[in-house]
């Protein structure tokens, strides 16, 4: 993202990743008088009483000073583990000091100078589409500072409001830094598509089609009229069409609504939920159903919400939605679009994640085949891993890797959202077909310039005829949160997360066996929710625990943004990319601090294969 109003032209984006070794400083065993000195000097009281405290023997506090003893129980090189520390943090730092340039944009901040090609909520506005240009330069400035000062003086829509759009998510994450993995600025996926292109125009005729079946349940798609006219509509969008498209082609009932990286990939085999996010399990002897609180369906008193003008107006000013979301009273498990988007509403990033693991270890699934304690339990000969690596009936560096991982995927995500892309929500496009359809004056520039395919969508009369505008109807009475779309927070975290799983476990291992080992099968959730029934499908024996860690992952991101009306389709994408990313850079980190020799591969998303190892160089 770049201000064409104070933008340096000069500076051209550096394609691919550079890196840059840096002459690694020699460790050192300890620090002489002078730098001692010098060095208590700079970490201040506090500082060099710690290192002072440091340098004494603490006396135990129990039997008192005749119970000390000389040294530690197992004599060790205090010195040499400095050096080695010291050494291991160098090196790591030298390898991840990766300089890409400046990313490019896709160029909507230039190309429409009342900025409505561009994210702009919970700023001032002044008309349906478009920003008022003070408010939208004062953010601008902030962006281009980065200090907390000027974010807190920007000209929003309701300064001081306790809404939830009354204020920005979080957008000095995207200048944070990290002690591990490559940094956030360091990472890198495709400019967001334009608002002007095809891909944008047949990705917002997606959601629209979503929206009008939220209550339609995933077990039905292939006998339901509504999601018969989706496919058909959506193959005749221009991009769906066209090769490299990152939709399933063409779109049928079996992958309507569902991603995929490559043709033919595994989120588009078997049940649309994975198995990890219905099936029950246990958090050690904590029972976890895996049924979740759900929005009640327009027909059991719930509703679609920012469908009118006035309303959508005021949320983008960040006022407080008149909307009440009202909630199905009985916990069940996923089987519509509108039951996702609930679960997504108020997870935390890692928790569906950490989820599937309680169920992986649950079924005892074998450990990663390059786990150094043997392959399939994870135990050798005298011991096994536990805060390193794991077995397969425990595994605490998995669990307590996840959360690092989310974190990671988010701080990247926070960086390409509000740094590099600034892409607009789906929300924000509807406002620009309606503002292109009822002729309205001033017209968003954005708003002339979409690419035709959306007006040519039989969606559009639909949506219409049911909510009196063509505004995008949302799952949330706010709509999305108030930062930019691309790439989705769900997303990045959730792909870090299931590339840390795959490092752990062997992901080629068939699902089935272990579900029918605790007494399961592969599952779909029944018509009430209540209950779980077996899957017939002919393709229930073929699905592996990569396939449904996958499937785990588009389901969560595409829950959050296409069934609740929030994120582009390729926002979601290149989120779970930019996730692997990050976890891979942070596995391969960690992979020195590890003692035991390991050789561990992993198939990634697109279906090759990664290695993470600490003998002979690194990864692959």
């Amino acid at each position: 993202m770049k201000d064409p109003h104070n933008s340096d032209e000069s500076a051209q984006p550096v394609q691919g990743e550079a890196t840059q070794q840096k002459e690694r400083p020699q460790p050192k065993d300890g620090l002489n008088n002078s730098s001692r000195r010098s060095f208590m000097g700079k970490v201040g009281m506090g500082g060099a009483a710690a290192v002072a405290l440091a340098a004494v023997p603490l006396e135990p506090l129990i039997e008192g000073k005749h119970a000390a003893a000389e040294a530690a129980t197992v004599p060790y090189n205090a010195g040499g583990r400095t050096a080695a520390s010291f050494a291991y943090r160098t090196a790591t730092a030298a390898t991840e000091a990766i300089d890409l340039g400046q990313l490019p944009d896709n160029g909507d901040l230039r190309r429409f100078s009342d900025y409505s090609g561009n994210w702009s909520k919970c700023l001032q506005h002044d008309t349906l589409g478009i920003v008022n240009r003070a408010s939208y330069q004062s953010f601008l400035y902030a962006l281009s500072t980065g200090r907390h000062s000027d974010f807190e003086n920007m000209l929003t829509g309701n300064p001081g409001g306790t809404g939830f759009t009354s204020t920005m998510n979080g957008p000095e994450g995207a200048y944070t830094f990290d002690l591990e993995g490559r940094d956030s600025h360091a990472t890198n996926i495709p400019p967001a598509p334009s608002v002007t292109s095809a891909q944008t125009a047949a990705e917002q005729v997606e959601h629209y089609w979503a929206a009008l079946m939220r209550d339609v349940q995933y077990r039905d798609y292939a006998t339901n009229s509504l999601a018969a006219q989706a496919c058909a509509d959506l193959n005749n969008m221009s991009y769906v069409r066209q090769h490299g498209s990152i939709f399933p082609y063409p779109v049928t009932p079996q992958n309507l609504f569902r991603g995929q990286v490559y043709p033919g990939d595994s989120a588009v085999k078997g049940p649309y939920m994975s198995q990890f996010a219905i099936q029950p399990s246990f958090f050690g002897a904590q029972a976890m159903s895996n049924q979740y609180q759900r929005f009640a369906s327009v027909g059991e008193g719930g509703s679609d919400f920012m469908t009118d003008p006035t309303e959508y107006q005021n949320v983008q000013n960040g006022q407080i939605p008149s909307g009440v979301l009202v909630f199905d009273q009985t916990a069940r498990y996923q089987r519509m679009g509108r039951d996702s988007t609930a679960t997504a509403h108020v997870d935390f990033p890692f928790q569906e994640y950490l989820t599937a693991l309680f169920l992986i270890a649950g079924m005892k699934t074998p450990v990663n085949r390059g786990n150094p304690y043997g392959y399939p339990n994870g135990r050798g000969r005298c011991v096994h891993g536990f805060v390193t690596f794991g077995s397969e009936f425990c595994n605490l560096d998995a669990g307590t890797t996840l959360t690092e991982m989310a974190t990671r995927g988010l701080k990247a995500g926070w960086f390409h959202k509000w740094i590099v892309n600034l892409r607009m929500r789906p929300e924000e496009y509807g406002a620009l077909v309606h503002a292109n359809l009822t002729h309205q004056h001033p017209m968003p520039q954005a708003a002339q310039a979409l690419h035709p395919d959306v007006f040519n969508s039989a969606v559009l009369p639909i949506i219409y005829s049911q909510y009196h505008s063509y505004l995008l109807p949302q799952a949330f009475p706010e709509g999305s949160p108030t930062h930019p779309c691309y790439p989705t927070g769900h997303g990045s975290a959730g792909g870090a997360c299931i590339t840390a799983l795959k490092f752990f476990y062997d992901g080629s291992a068939p699902i089935r066996p272990l579900l029918q080992s605790i007494g399961s099968d592969v599952m779909v959730p029944s018509e009430d929710g209540l209950s779980l029934e077996p899957y017939t499908g002919a393709d229930r024996d073929t699905l592996t625990i990569n396939d449904e860690l996958n499937k785990l992952a588009w389901n969560v991101t595409i829950g959050h943004g296409i069934h609740a009306g929030i994120h582009f389709r390729s926002s979601s994408l290149y989120s779970l990319l930019l996730g692997e990313q990050v976890a891979l850079s942070v596995l391969q980190d960690r992979a020195n601090g590890y003692t035991e020799p390991f050789t561990i591969q992993l198939t990634k998303l697109d279906g090759t294969t990664a290695t993470i190892t600490n003998q002979h160089g690194g990864h692959h």
